[in-house]
């Protein structure tokens, strides 16, 4: 993980003069606008990765790199606490909240709920331009396998699911979604770059195209919970492998 001065996408060092803080200070944003802009800017930089697990967030600091008063970057990090991103410690500030294995289980279980349905709604709307564009995700997908890049598959998973979302029109589900997922980024990457892990799971999303794109509502709704399913199991595996 990078340093805490570079944290945050864009951000300056923290460990600039006071006079550099002052300035920030001078001019920072404040109100609900405040607010939305160290919500997000937070929020992308743990998405990312960029913070830690169990990094403290410092609001004298964090507040003067992103120009924002302090009171509007309390205000994000309480937003973030409610989605589960942030944790407060009492007495002690907040910090990046770390997801453990069995809270990871926990939340994949609900995901397998929530984007079953997807499928099945994505799989009685989708049109043929999605179709299409579903059937060159599984063609880029079974490229990345062959060419051994991890990355590039990771990716691609994570556009699948967007836009088998996106095509559901399931508004609710898919905010649901977006939150839980928020969670689940650092388990979901450290998957992605296990051994045999893309292999294993190219053939239970290309299941997942297969029936969405051929509207086959209930075949993409069980495709989709096998494939969780797989997820489950593969977390519990490095359960097992820690301990």
């Amino acid at each position: 993980m990078r340093a805490q001065q570079d944290a945050v996408p864009g951000g300056a060092a923290v460990a600039g003069s006071a006079a550099v803080a002052g300035s920030a200070a001078a001019g920072a944003l404040s109100g609900a606008a405040g607010r939305r802009l160290a919500g997000e800017r937070l929020r992308q930089a743990i998405l990312a990765g960029d913070m830690a697990p169990g990094q403290r967030l410092v609001e004298e600091e964090l507040a003067g790199m992103l120009a924002v008063t302090r009171a509007s970057l309390r205000a994000a990090l309480f937003d973030l606490t409610a989605e589960g991103l942030v944790e407060r410690i009492p007495n002690r500030g907040a910090r990046v909240r770390a997801i453990t294995i069995d809270e990871a289980v926990a939340i994949t279980e609900c995901r397998m709920v929530l984007e079953g349905l997807c499928a099945a709604k994505a799989a009685e709307r989708v049109t043929e331009p999605q179709a299409g564009r579903l059937r060159q995700l599984g063609a880029d997908l079974e490229r990345s396998v062959a060419d051994g890049d991890p990355l590039k598959y990771s990716a691609l998973n994570h556009e699948l699911h967007r836009l088998v979302r996106e095509i559901s029109g399931q508004t609710v589900a898919a905010a649901l979604l977006e939150r839980l997922n928020g969670q689940l980024v650092r388990h979901q990457f450290q998957l992605s770059l296990r051994p045999g892990r893309s292999q294993a799971s190219l053939p239970e999303h290309l299941a997942i195209i297969s029936a969405i794109a051929g509207r086959r509502p209930a075949e993409a709704e069980e495709a989709t919970r096998r494939h969780l399913c797989s997820v489950i199991a593969a977390l519990r595996d490095t359960q097992e492998e820690v301990r």
